[in-house]
This record gives C-alpha cells, sequence and structure tokens, in this order.
C-alpha cells in the first residue's frame, strides 16, 4: 500500500510539470525586470532576467530575425511596459527583448503570410525559442490569437530623416527593404569596448574566415564595436548559420540585411 501510494504521488508530480508547458500564451505571468538605474539621462544598457542579461540594441538598422511569437493580453491590459507607457492591448505594439524602444517592426506570419506593424514598447518574451510577444490587436490581426503561437518574420523598418511630428516622439516610417534577398551578415556582439570587440574576434576565426569589426555611433554619441561573421546572398542559409551560433553559445546572434 506503501508503494502504491507512492508512485500515485511520483506520477502527481510529473503530471503538474508536465502540465505547467501547456499554459496558454495569454495567462503567462512575466518575470521581474531588473533594470539599472539611468545615469545622465541615458537609457540603461543593459537589464536582467532569472538571472541573464540581455544589452538593448542602440540601433535596429538593418535588423531581421526568424522564430516563433506569442501574444498577451487582458491579464497586462492597464498595466505599465518597461518603457514606462501603459499597455493596450488593442494597439498595434510589442515586446522584444533587445531592440530599442521606439522601433517599428514588420511582422509576418510565416503559416499565413499575413502581417503587421507594430511598435517595440515592451522586453520579453522570456520564453524559450520565442522572439516576440506580440499585443492582442496585433496577434489578432496576423491570425496568432488562435493557435496561441507561430513562426514569423521580423524586420525592422526604417525611419526618416527629419522633423520629428509634433506631440510625437517617433520619426514616420520608410518602405522596408526586402530581405529575402540581398546581402546579409550575422551580428555576434556588440561592445563599447573595443579591446573586447577584438577578443571575440580571435575566438570566431577558429571557425569562421570572414570576421569583422564595424563602429557603429550612435545620434547620442555613443560609440559601438559591432563583431560581425559571414556574407551571404541567401536568407536560409543565413539562418542556418545563426543557429549554429546560438548552438555554440552565442545567444544574441542576429541577421543583419547589407
Amino acid at each position: 500500500m506503501k508503494r502504491f501510494i507512492s508512485l500515485l504521488l511520483i506520477i502527481g508530480i510529473f503530471g503538474c510539470a508536465v502540465g505547467k508547458k501547456s499554459i496558454r500564451v495569454s495567462s503567462y505571468k512575466k518575470p521581474a525586470i531588473v533594470l539599472p538605474k539611468r545615469v545622465d539621462g541615458r537609457l540603461p544598457k543593459s537589464y536582467s532576467v532569472n538571472g541573464v542579461a540581455y544589452y538593448p540594441l542602440l540601433s535596429g538598422e538593418g535588423f531581421a530575425q526568424e522564430g516563433m511569437a506569442s501574444w498577451y493580453g487582458k491579464k497586462f491590459h492597464g498595466k505599465k511596459t518597461s518603457n514606462g507607457e501603459i499597455y493596450d492591448m488593442y494597439k498595434k505594439t510589442a515586446a522584444h527583448k533587445t531592440l530599442p524602444f521606439g522601433t517599428y517592426v514588420k511582422v509576418e506570419n510565416l503559416s499565413n503570410l499575413r502581417e503587421v506593424v507594430v511598435r517595440i514598447n515592451d522586453r520579453g518574451p522570456f520564453v524559450k525559442d520565442r522572439i516576440i510577444d506580440l499585443s492582442y490587436g496585433a496577434g489578432r490581426q496576423i491570425g496568432l490569437v488562435g493557435p496561441g503561437v507561430a513562426r514569423v518574420r521580423l524586420v525592422a523598418l526604417s525611419r526618416k530623416i527629419g522633423r520629428i511630428k509634433s506631440g510625437n516622439d517617433y520619426m514616420p516610417l520608410v518602405e522596408a527593404k526586402d530581405f529575402r534577398k540581398g546581402e546579409f551578415t550575422i551580428q555576434v556582439g556588440a561592445f563599447e569596448n573595443r579591446d573586447n570587440a577584438r577578443r571575440l574576434v580571435e575566438r570566431l576565426r577558429v571557425i569562421f574566415s570572414h570576421v569583422t569589426i564595424t563602429t557603429y555611433v550612435s545620434p547620442k554619441g555613443e560609440t559601438l564595436y559591432r563583431v560581425r561573421v559571414s556574407l551571404s546572398k541567401d536568407l536560409t542559409r543565413a539562418n542556418e548559420m545563426v543557429d549554429k551560433l546560438k548552438y555554440l553559445g552565442f545567444s544574441e546572434t542576429f541577421i543583419v540585411a547589407l
């Protein structure tokens, strides 16, 4: 009898563990995000979730990514997002781990080819293999709400250079490039310290023949040294390279269209 009761307890515990994997996306509870304090009014350089550090990009220029998308809705409606806005589940917004706040992103559902343009105003999703969390309104537009998750392609849209509209902090959009063709490179890291970038280059040259450092200066005068590998004219091949780098431990790797 004791052995039978013990067996039931083990089955019950295991069943609970499995059950957690089937929780619907809309009921997902966000983990706490620890943001460094702002210094001299500048945006924080990094933040951490569950002990993992994330480093937001200074620019979304040329950013393209494929992976799984999810959505979040009523549970967070009316609450603050990571950039301090009030979340409105009916607006076209999204959470991304590293794209700058205010970046406009075209999201294409690869299962039905429906598209939506969203603005990044939150951080997440902090669930394995997911790259973006869409608002309910955005998710509904591309047929994501029913299934809960779908494979998508992200393309960061450019912004016009010119005056900012009165009462609007965001530049007007310009047409996005066609990221299915063209030249691509893969960004593995970005550093404020050039020596750190060089050290990463030395590690990568053991594996890749083409490794470069490019310098980026933000509109605020901040300098980043970007480490990039490989060149490709095939987006599928570039995505395969990203998967390889992530397998090797370079988790924040992404494709850049040239």
